[in-house]
């Protein structure tokens, strides 16, 4: 398993880009993937303060609300 992180589908792009490990690492690729031994070296280095933590939000489906 992999996370796909598209810079372009964040949500806090702009806002919380500065603060966000694949800025720090890379600058602000349009698109980037960790393989899962990635993601834990990753957390390990956030976890220990060496690097922030990976901000990327992603939008959620939810129910329909119907417009008043």
């Amino acid at each position: 398993m992999s996370v796909e992180i598209d810079c372009d589908t964040c949500v806090v792009r702009g806002l919380a880009c500065g603060d966000c490990v694949v800025t720090v690492l890379l600058g602000a690729p349009p698109e980037l993937s960790f393989d899962d031994d990635e993601q834990r070296a990753l957390s390990v280095l956030a976890g220990s303060g060496l690097v922030p933590p990976l901000r990327m939000v992603t939008p959620v489906s939810g129910p329909d609300v119907a417009s008043a």
